[in-house]
């Protein structure tokens, strides 16, 4: 069984900075991080791993040092990893994204199941896992909270978080599946990992060496363009009110409608 994990280097959220002038992430002098959903999409590749024998990929898309994300996935139990690196891919929104991925996974040939976080924390669209999965016309279940096989071979049994209540489903292999933070509690490397990781090399890929389109790629291949960002403000202010609790209420109503709230 091969199961295929994707994972995305992001910046470190508890140091992240944004600049109000140009609109964009401050990435210069922030560590970078395997995206936090992405580690309980390796963990359950890793619990297969654990139970059915799989042997797991991790495939990265992102600049020359997107490859250390790969070495932690690697220090943590992957059997090996691949950058997609390429100036040619810089820019790419989630539909060149998905093309990019789709044409990697197809060069690294037969698979049974990719499993993807249910979102990255830099861009929160979720929707590199389900375009992935229509890419490569496979069956796919979004924000897995459990999952289970009881044969390498599948069937894949999963329940998903819906709006309002679960979801039960059947999935044949191949299979995708993004999973929620809940499915599970990532694992930390070990000494022994860590020292996989140092000497494993990690291969790097172009657009060339996927056979990608330059014109499906990148800035090219993304009809998104993002028109304007900013952090939002809040401005908030406090008010005692006085008299009695009916009189407090009926003053509380009052500023809520002068707010436009009610």
């Amino acid at each position: 069984m091969e199961v295929i994990v994707c994972i995305k280097q992001v910046p470190d959220t508890d140091a992240i900075r944004f600049d109000p002038e140009k609109g964009v992430i401050m990435r210069e002098g922030v560590g970078a991080v395997i995206n936090p959903f992405d580690l309980h999409a390796l963990e359950a590749a890793l619990t297969l791993k654990d139970e059915l024998g799989a042997g797991v990929t991790a495939v990265s898309m992102g600049p020359p040092q997107a490859e250390t994300a790969l070495r932690d996935a690697v220090a943590l139990g992957a059997d090996r990893g691949i950058l997609l690196s390429d100036r040619a891919f810089a820019g790419a929104d989630t539909l060149a994204t998905t093309y990019t991925l789709a044409r990697a996974i197809e060069r690294l040939g037969t698979f049974d199941l990719i499993v993807c976080g249910r979102q990255a924390v830099d861009g929160d669209t979720a929707q590199v896992g389900p375009g992935l999965a229509q890419r490569l016309g496979i069956p796919s279940a979004t924000n897995v909270v459990h999952m289970h096989m009881e044969t390498p071979s599948g069937p894949l049994r999963a329940k998903r978080a819906m709006d309002k209540g679960y979801q039960l489903v059947e999935l044949d292999l191949p299979a995708l599946v993004t999973v929620s933070p809940s499915l599970n509690q990532p694992r930390v490397p070990s000494l022994k990992g860590k020292m996989k990781a140092r000497r494993m090399e990690i291969p790097v890929w172009n657009a060339q060496d996927i056979g990608a389109d330059p014109e499906r790629i990148g800035w090219p291949g993304s009809p998104t363009r993002v028109a304007s960002t900013h952090v939002p403000r809040f401005d908030a202010r406090k008010e005692m009110l006085a008299g009695t609790p009916d009189e407090q209420v009926e003053a509380l109503l009052a500023r809520l409608k002068e707010a436009g709230v009610l």
